[in-house]
């Protein structure tokens, strides 16, 4: 099976910026907080942008927030970071987004078992 190349950069920038974020930016911005996934990494085909989908794990919704914004603050010292790693003429300009499919999924979750018990409930009577 031939894998394409833009999923192949896809993969590598998403390597790569998730190292880059774990390392120098935590080193560089100390009140970078929770645990930060990037969760994919989608380079336009013509390698100018790249939408970069983040999940942040912390411990409340302004600590996620917080660090969400110095992510996108720090675009610009992730971009140049990543022109240090990459042997590429360019790097893309980088948009950070959030992921929601892990709160989506735990709503999911968490609806499937409400049925479940509801079900449950029912059979028994």
């Amino acid at each position: 099976m031939k894998v394409s190349r833009s999923s192949r950069l896809n993969g590598e920038y998403q390597k790569e910026i998730s190292e880059i974020i774990r390392t120098r930016l935590k080193d560089k911005e100390p009140e970078l907080k929770g645990i930060i996934s990037v969760t994919e990494a989608d380079v336009a085909p013509d390698l100018k942008t790249a939408k970069i989908y983040i999940s942040i794990y912390a411990k409340d919704d302004a600590e996620k927030a917080k660090s969400f914004d110095i992510l996108s603050e720090n675009a610009g010292f992730i971009r140049h970071e990543l022109s240090q790693v990459m042997r590429m003429r360019t790097v893309p300009a980088l948009t950070f987004l959030w992921d929601g499919s892990m709160a989506y999924g735990a709503k999911m979750d968490e609806l499937f078992k409400k049925i479940h018990v509801s079900e449950e409930g029912e059979e028994e009577k």
